[in-house]
């Protein structure tokens, strides 16, 4: 088992939002007022989420030096848990620096792992009076981090692809074209504008080939950030190229006016918009 969590993901987006959404949850079964959910790394741990009932005492983005903090002591205990009644009398944590400044007495917190076994972080439970956490608030715990380490593998798997979500093709000088597949949602969409736009600027391009046929349009809209990213293209001189929009599509696009609007050219294929262009593929 990998004592050391290593990956390159900044954003766990489904992981914040799924916890935030259980620390109310998490806080009254416990009887507890601070419920956060950390990341390990390399020489930090850093609160992910957090959700203060009443006064903020641990705040989203909050770091700690590895050595100095209480999860490393969950995680190199026995059992992947380590609970007090006490922190600032406990003899385990009571001469660490982050105890002084944080005042707290009752900690319950257990290892937060993926789905492979390997250390992500913890999910900790803390209060400013003195907390009794028997073995049914451990398990309770426990069996919280082991649906997070679903949500945690969702994060990796959407981090991962992507990596595959974005594929732009440089044809040839001042022409790429972006295939886009499957759904496209708040997250890819980011990403894809980022790419996109970075790619028509660094590589000079002139003109981009945008192909839908494989994109999976929801409730027959057209994804906002095709509107975006036609318009950003638009002002950098680049000039965007529809293709396989299919004949269904586009007819219930006239009702909505979504494709009619924009600033681009459209054409039944990729073939027709390299004929467009003036580009010809020559079989050797």
């Amino acid at each position: 088992m990998a004592d050391e969590y290593e990956n390159e993901i900044t954003n766990y987006y489904s992981l914040k939002s799924v916890s935030h959404k259980m620390f109310d949850l998490i806080s009254k079964q416990l009887n507890v007022k601070t419920t956060y959910v950390t990341r390990r790394g390399k020489r930090a741990i850093t609160v992910l989420s957090s959700f203060n009932e009443e006064e903020e005492i641990i705040t989203e983005g909050y770091s700690v030096e590895y050595g100095e903090t209480y999860c490393r002591l969950i995680i190199m205990n026995e059992g992947n848990t380590m609970h007090t009644k006490n922190l600032m009398t406990d003899a385990r944590t009571r001469e660490l620096e982050v105890t002084g400044q944080l005042k707290i007495k009752g900690f319950l917190g257990v290892t937060l792992k993926d789905l492979k076994g390997n250390v992500f972080g913890t999910l900790c439970v803390m209060d400013r009076k003195e907390r009794e956490f028997s073995e049914s608030d451990v398990n309770y715990l426990h069996s919280i981090a082991g649906i997070l380490s679903h949500i945690i593998e969702l994060d990796e798997t959407k981090h991962h692809m992507g990596f595959l979500s974005v594929p732009i093709i440089p044809l040839t000088e001042g022409v790429s074209i972006l295939s886009l597949q499957g759904i496209v949602d708040e997250i890819r969409s980011e990403q894809i504008i980022s790419d996109v736009l970075h790619n028509a600027a660094e590589s000079d391009i002139d003109f981009f080939i945008i192909d839908l046929s494989k994109l999976y349009i929801q409730d027959n809209r057209f994804p906002k950030v095709l509107f975006t990213l036609i318009n950003a293209l638009h002002l950098m001189g680049v000039e965007t190229i529809i293709t396989g929009v299919s004949p269904a599509f586009a007819h219930e696009q006239v009702y909505h006016f979504d494709l009619t609007n924009v600033k681009t050219k459209y054409v039944n294929n990729i073939q027709s918009a390299l004929d467009y262009i003036g580009y010809h593929l020559v079989e050797k």
